[in-house]
């Protein structure tokens, strides 16, 4: 069975910055505190009428599908992740289908949120290791600023996200030992309400009841805590699982690129797996928490910058709400 390989990445970011200076005005909180908690500097906010999550997966799409030297004729799926699409229905890779200008393909939209990128790349790997598909692309973005509340009662959250989104084209490796060796994906359902949105929601008349909106029941909700103490001990086991089942070791690795969910959280996974921090990739301080499109903006970046290059072994690891986690093991 073949294997498929990173072909090419981007990226799109807005070009609004909102440090943590222009946050201290909206709510009682600090860039002190912001940055001891989270590790964030600042992140970038569309602007309204200006933006949406697909436009920003299709700019990202373009530079992926330049860096692989293809067109988006060439692509057989698309594979879009994103807690953020455009509209309830339909989902966002149909809105990238059309502005991509792709052939008929199938879309797929993936609604795992932190780890929908680690978890599109196994779906992906998997249509090109069969041989289904030849180039597949797989996308995470994500418009946050427009679904937080900016204010003392949404603080712990708003401080938190950023919009932005990153692509990748896969297709099949032509050298057996590189590429995706291995994807690891986990859930755990009975956690779903620790990080979750509650509405709209199917479950209520009109999706929407006049309680859930007085309460801010449709903005999202965290018990920090509790995600912090799962987070930290799903990386460790999910990264640990994927280099078990290809017969490797932490001393093998060359970067590990996390979601970048929360400074802190990183730094503690790589004490916690033995990871130098120099081989822990983190741009956290500059994006903040864009949840699916956070590992590949990371990883479009590590390239950018020559911290991967060609025989490396990288590893994905994601976590968030769900429970979710998920990892992906790959010789660059």
């Amino acid at each position: 069975m073949r294997r498929s390989r990173v072909l090419g990445l981007g990226r799109a970011l807005p070009e609004r910055i909102v440090p943590n200076s222009e946050l201290e005005k909206l709510m009682d909180t600090s860039d002190e505190w912001i940055q001891e908690r989270t590790g964030i500097r600042e992140r970038r906010f569309i602007t309204l009428g200006e933006g949406s999550s697909s436009q920003l997966g299709a700019e990202a799409s373009r530079s992926a599908l330049d860096a692989a030297g293809l067109a988006a004729g060439d692509l057989d799926l698309i594979v879009c992740a994103t807690l953020s699409p455009d509209y309830f229905f339909p989902g966002n890779g149909v809105l990238l289908q059309e502005q991509l200008g792709c052939r008929h393909v199938g879309a797929l939209d993936v609604r795992n949120q932190c780890t929908g990128f680690v978890y599109g790349l196994a779906v992906a790997d998997q249509f090109i290791r069969t041989g289904s598909c030849e180039h597949v692309l797989v996308v995470g973005t994500e418009v946050q600023s427009t679904g937080i509340e900016l204010n003392d009662r949404g603080r712990d959250m708003a401080v938190l996200f950023g919009d932005g989104a990153g692509a990748a084209v896969l297709g099949p490796s032509p050298d057996p030992e590189r590429g995706i060796l291995d994807t690891r994906l986990h859930s755990q359902g009975k956690h779903a309400k620790e990080l979750w949105l509650e509405a709209p929601s199917s479950r209520v008349a009109n999706r929407l009841e006049p309680e859930m909106l007085d309460d801010g029941r449709w903005f999202p909700k965290m018990r920090g805590r509790a995600v912090f103490k799962h987070a930290v001990t799903r990386f460790g086991e999910v990264i640990a699982e994927g280099l078990d089942a290809c017969g490797l070791e932490v001393g093998d690795v060359d970067l590990l690129v996390p979601h970048q969910a929360n400074q802190r959280i990183t730094e503690a996974v790589g004490k916690q797996v033995g990871l130098a921090a120099d081989k822990v990739y983190s741009n956290i301080e500059r994006y903040g928490n864009t949840t699916a499109a956070s590992i590949p903006i990371a990883l479009s970046e590590a390239c950018e910058e020559g911290r991967i290059k060609g025989g490396d072994l990288v590893v994905l690891a994601a976590f968030g709400s769900g429970f979710t986690w998920a990892s992906a093991v790959i010789r660059w």
